[in-house]
């Protein structure tokens, strides 16, 4: 079994190193095919993503691909976010099937989100391009508002599943600001995850919902794979892998919810 936990490792390190996405939407799933309970597999991929997206932090600051300002905003919405909902998981702590089913729930809920954000992503960049100088162009205090607001969201969504803070917070940030390049979107979303992700994993721990153990084989398959699929990108069409990867997340999410 421990191989295959490195195998699912190696995969999907190498999944997110070919394209940058699909970190917790495809190891959560995997880990529930494993057989861990849907707890034990969010907690562990909370903190597998904040130390395999750690080390992008350095890579995208000296790339000064990092808006420091709207990580801070995003932050102070979803930590607090993924703290309240903790508690909440505390309370029902009594009722193991309870925790599970909400967890289930929401994880599916999640997949179904990023697989239409990654099927429209495109789509929602044109059109953010587009009326970039229309409405978008918000007073200060309200787009800060509103990035907090995006990150409360967020924090509840990652926290129950795991999932989320790729694909559906880049494409929130887009759409907030779509006269900032790409690349430093992408670069400030993933500045954001390491700290909500650390709390959130750090949370699930103190629940005793962290296989240490687990954790330590996806590692020892994650690193590798992500170097590696990081020397493919671009090999791989994009119109072929975001289809893929889109419909096997979207009928993961409706097993889960239906």
């Amino acid at each position: 079994m421990e191989y295959g936990y490195i195998v699912a490792g190696l995969l999907v390190g190498f999944i997110v190193g070919m394209t940058g996405v699909g970190g917790g939407s495809l190891m959560t799933p995997i880990l529930l095919w494993f057989g861990i309970s849907p707890a034990t597999a969010v907690g562990t991929d909370l903190l597998y993503a904040a130390i395999t997206k750690g080390s992008g932090i350095f890579v995208h600051h000296k790339k000064k691909n990092i808006d420091w300002k709207i990580t801070g905003w995003l932050a102070a919405g979803s930590v607090p976010a993924a703290v309240a909902t903790l508690l909440l998981l505390k309370f029902l702590h009594t009722d193991m099937k309870a925790i599970n089913a909400l967890i289930k729930q929401a994880l599916g809920v999640a997949l179904l989100l990023t697989a239409i954000a990654i099927i429209f992503k495109p789509l929602l960049l044109q059109w953010g391009q587009k009326h970039a100088k229309s409405w978008f162009h918000l007073p200060p205090a309200k787009l800060n508002g509103m990035t907090l607001l995006v990150g409360v969201v967020l924090g509840a969504i990652v926290t129950l599943s795991s999932i989320g803070a790729g694909a559906l917070g880049t494409v929130a940030l887009f759409l907030l600001y779509p006269l900032i390049p790409t690349s430093r979107l992408v670069g400030t979303e993933i500045a954001h995850a390491v700290p909500l992700t650390l709390v959130a994993g750090l949370g699930h721990a103190g629940l005793g919902h962290i296989d240490w153990h687990l954790l330590s084989f996806l590692l020892m398959g994650s690193l590798p794979g992500i170097y590696f699929g990081s020397h493919l990108t671009g090999r791989v069409p994009e119109a072929v892998l975001r289809p893929c990867l889109a419909v096997m997340l979207a009928v993961i999410g409706s097993k889960l919810v239906f």
